[in-house]
């Protein structure tokens, strides 16, 4: 059998939670206590602009860190996930917020009113 054949749990997981909510973060820590400056920031973003989303804290698993870093083949964690869609990390998020282009996009993708 070979390694694609074997089923991978943690990676139909994501895909799943990435299905079923309209807006997930994967970070370090939860949205109430994040655990790193990085996911903080994104946190902080996603809050000032009202956005309602889940946070999945990826601490809680190696497999799931690792297995989301595989997912999304982006090597850095937090992870912004929208209708589906990888976003990015802290840095894309931030310089969507800081240009005025992240909640034309929320508003776009209508997981936040205009």
């Amino acid at each position: 059998m070979t390694d694609a054949a074997v089923a991978n749990p943690a990676q139909d997981w994501i895909a799943e939670t990435v299905a079923t909510h309209p807006v997930v973060l994967f970070m370090k820590g939860e949205p109430e206590q994040p655990r790193c400056g990085f996911s903080a920031q994104v946190v902080q973003i996603l809050d000032h602009l009202g956005v309602d989303f889940v946070g999945v804290d990826v601490l809680q698993s190696d497999v799931l860190r690792d297995g989301i870093k595989v997912y999304s083949d982006w090597p850095t964690i937090p992870q912004l996930y929208v209708k589906g869609e990888f976003v990015g990390g802290c840095d894309i998020v931030r310089e969507m917020f800081q240009a005025g282009e992240l909640k034309p996009f929320l508003e776009e993708k209508g997981v936040l009113d205009a």
